[in-house]
């Protein structure tokens, strides 16, 4: 049986569709991958161009009404207003450094009398409690404050929080949580600082690390396994074709055919020379008689 023959029984068809399907969700793993790439690229040139960027007005990157365009996040804004003190929230599961811990959300009331939510740095959680020891107040009055900005955080089905917490910075639910004007739901700050210093603050928010992840790696793993699948299927081909040649070589040889004659052989025409004689000697006799 040569190969193609082999390959074409109803068993190494059946083998051969198991391989295409396996590199069909191989390829489409890849390009997973590689769209999760191309995100984490684009996240990282966003914080490039926009963390060290000079400070702008609030409505020059977010328009009254609007979400926060994503081109925009990070963009450093300079606000003026007063903290809403008695509003303020934490945000919990804030990991910092290895820590756990919160993150301080504090409502600032603009001179437009609009609110928006600052998130003023990390504190962490108690030694003795599911609550920080202490939280550092933010500066009484008027204050000048920097920030970049952020857009909101969706939801988390089932997760919720206690009183004056949130389980993530969802603005919509915020919204519901504090008075005092009216909250701005495009997006959040996260604060760079504030003008005047207080003595104590939160942990300051770190820069993004420009990290892209292990996602181009793994594009290149999911194509080679879909070749590798090929390639493996071939090779297992090609050992069974090799098995049956070998068995084959091995098996003994069919005994001689004899050759077929196209006439009676010599014993039957010898039994009809007999035959023949027997019967005139028999009509003679019967004849003399």
């Amino acid at each position: 049986m040569s190969i193609l023959s082999l390959a074409l029984t109803r068993r190494w068809l059946g083998w051969l569709a198991f391989t295409t399907v396996f590199a069909i969700v191989c390829v489409g793993l890849a390009q997973w991958q590689w769209a999760r790439r191309l995100e984490a690229v684009a996240e990282i040139r966003v914080v490039a161009q926009n963390w060290d960027a000079a400070p702008v007005a609030l409505r020059e990157v977010l328009p009254a009404g609007a979400p926060l365009d994503p081109a925009a996040e990070w963009t450093p804004v300079v606000l003026e207003g007063e903290y809403l003190v008695d509003e303020q929230l934490l945000a919990r599961n804030r990991p910092f450094g290895g820590r756990p811990g919160f993150a301080v959300l504090t409502p600032l009331l603009l001179e437009t009398g609009e609110v928006l939510i600052v998130d003023r740095g990390w504190v962490p959680t108690g030694d003795a409690q599911d609550l920080p020891d202490s939280v550092p107040p933010p500066p009484a009055g008027p204050v000048e404050v920097l920030v970049r900005l952020k857009p909101g955080e969706p939801t988390i089905a089932g997760r919720g929080a206690p009183d004056w917490q949130v389980a993530t910075i969802n603005l919509p639910q915020i919204v519901e949580l504090v008075e005092g004007g009216s909250v701005i739901t495009g997006a959040y700050g996260l604060m760079d600082t504030e003008s005047p210093a207080p003595a104590d603050r939160p942990a300051a928010a770190l820069r993004p690390v420009a990290d892209e992840g292990p996602h181009l790696s793994y594009t290149f793993q999911w194509y080679l396994f879909a070749l590798l699948g090929f390639v493996g299927y071939g090779w297992a081909l090609r050992q069974e074709h090799r098995g049956l040649r070998a068995t084959d070589a091995e098996a003994p040889p069919p005994p001689p055919r004899r050759p077929r004659r196209s006439g009676p052989s010599d014993d039957e025409v010898e039994d009809a020379i007999v035959d023949r004689q027997s019967v005139a000697r028999q009509a003679s006799e019967i004849s003399s008689a």
